[in-house]
């Protein structure tokens, strides 16, 4: 049986994938990744936040994050907090254009924590850009 990681352990793999930035849980409780999981889960033992069915929250964050003019990445994962431990049960990252629109959509199921890519490969799965490379040959007309 693979062991889960606590809270600590939880995060430390989730910054050495490169997932560095500002988080939301439950669309509420901003912050640095521990500091934004630490207060759902002490407004949860306040009473003040209903957890989800199962003990499972969403975590959400920007993955590319240019400017309010340019397209940018999101990425929402819900975890599963029970006994004290941490898992990943979905990944869904999210490109969208500078209205809002859906570009391209990825959603990974059935990962563990140490499964889920890294930052760069997160942003390469909605990449819009093709990887086809173009011929050299020079295009025109020939007398």
């Amino acid at each position: 049986m693979k062991q889960l990681p606590n809270l600590d352990a939880f995060v430390k793999i989730l910054i050495d994938k490169g997932f560095t930035g500002y988080f939301q849980t439950d669309s509420a409780y901003s912050g640095k990744l521990k500091e934004s999981i630490t207060k759902y889960l002490e407004a949860c033992n306040n009473g003040t936040e209903r957890p989800y069915k199962d003990g499972i929250f969403s975590l959400s964050t920007y993955l590319q994050w240019s400017g309010d003019d340019k397209d940018r990445i999101e990425c929402n994962l819900l975890i599963r907090q029970e006994n004290d431990v941490f898992d990943i049960q979905k990944m869904e990252i999210i490109r969208k254009d500078r209205y809002g629109q859906l570009l391209k959509k990825s959603e990974l199921k059935n990962l563990s924590t140490g499964s889920i890519p890294t930052l760069e490969e997160a942003i390469e799965q909605v990449s819009v850009y093709s990887q086809q490379k173009l011929s050299d040959r020079k295009r025109g007309f020939r007398m």
